[in-house]
């Protein structure tokens, strides 16, 4: 069935088949008016490309590194929650598809099965993600059990304060399995600077936040020893009317100075996106939605083969641009331009001829 999948956009259509319309509107939704999900697309769509010429481009890296570990392409596996509901293989089948691929996987702390068998799954570098859900013995304990596991990086996200209100899903009835037993939500709204200062010290691990989205928290991360900044605003998930996180990278960037890896999520979608958010100082991206989609069309072979459509658009783009190596990628390759808002005949992601319908 995988080899059949000539573009993403199949993959999409393979996972909106297969999905029932309660986990559809959880993997593809956002928060309120979905306005930051929106602006995640036009802010990579704002950015065109300023290709060179006439180098010898017979030859394409894709690679680069993250944490010291060795990346295909410069994506992670985002941390999602519930992955059980695309695929009953879950966060295991992500792990395995990061490993035979060539990625790093950041599993997720809501989603099945549990960190241990995520970790056992393959051999593979994978960091850990985790929502702060219990008072300060309970992050004891999660943290000795993720060390234990092997994982070597620990990420905690910081823009769910509050739950937000996620219209999609309420408006059906359908909940994801985290939110069906809820966990205090006075935990995760007590998360201060300190409580970080504390959860670095006790994990010993490389250590990022995901979710910051101005300069002025990227400064205070820089301060406080994290490792990776993570650009993002939870997919536009959390709170809308937010900046499109390729909105907010400029700024980041400068803030962060190099003193940080910097990873970006939010919107991305092609080979062509993640070249752009390196050239303009990201590390990597990260992989949400792709990732549920693949997982949701075929399973791990699903998830590596979006892999695959993405590394291949990078190779076209790169060959295009007249670079060889993503490291030969800067600020110079790309500018502002308008933004193509609304879909139109000429666009393969909403006009797929019928009998390439899988």
């Amino acid at each position: 069935m995988t080899s059949q999948f000539l573009s993403n956009e199949e993959i999409v259509q393979r996972a909106r088949k297969n999905l029932p319309q309660g986990a559809w509107d959880y993997l593809v939704g956002a928060s309120e008016s979905e306005t930051t999900m929106r602006r995640n697309r036009l802010a990579f769509d704002r950015i065109a490309f300023r290709p060179r010429i006439l180098n010898d481009v017979s030859v394409i890296d894709t690679a680069t590194t993250f944490l010291g570990n060795n990346l295909r392409i410069p994506a992670l596996l985002a941390p999602i929650g519930s992955l059980q509901v695309f695929n009953p293989e879950g966060g295991a089948a992500s792990t395995r598809a990061a490993a035979e691929f060539g990625i790093t996987h950041v599993v997720s702390s809501v989603t099945e099965p549990s960190l241990e068998d995520i970790a056992a799954a393959a051999d593979h570098p994978k960091v850990f993600q985790l929502y702060i859900h219990g008072d300060w013995g309970w992050v004891e304990e999660m943290v000795a059990r993720i060390k234990d596991a092997g994982y070597i990086g620990l990420c905690i996200t910081v823009d769910t304060a509050h739950y937000s209100r996620r219209e999609r899903p309420m408006l059906t009835g359908w909940m994801p399995p985290t939110r069906r037993e809820r966990p205090s939500p006075v935990h995760s709204a007590s998360v201060t600077w300190d409580t970080v200062d504390k959860i670095k010290s006790l994990a010993g691990l490389p250590f990022m936040l995901k979710g910051i989205a101005t300069a002025e928290d990227a400064k205070i991360a820089i301060e406080h020893g994290v490792d990776v900044v993570w650009v993002s605003n939870h997919g536009g998930r959390q709170l809308d009317h937010g900046q499109g996180t390729m909105d907010m990278l400029g700024e980041i960037v400068e803030a962060v100075d190099g003193k940080a890896e910097i990873v970006l999520d939010g919107g991305v979608q092609r080979g062509a996106d993640i070249l752009k958010a390196v050239a303009l100082g990201a590390r990597a991206v990260a992989l949400g939605k792709m990732q549920g989609w693949g997982l949701a069309a075929d399973g791990q072979a699903g998830i590596v083969r979006m892999l695959e459509i993405l590394e291949d658009e990078i190779i076209v783009a790169m060959a295009l641009l007249g670079v060889t190596s993503i490291d030969q990628l800067g600020p110079d390759y790309v500018c502002e331009d308008q933004a193509v808002t609304t879909p139109h005949e000429m666009s393969a992601w909403t006009n797929m001829p019928g009998n390439r319908i899988l």
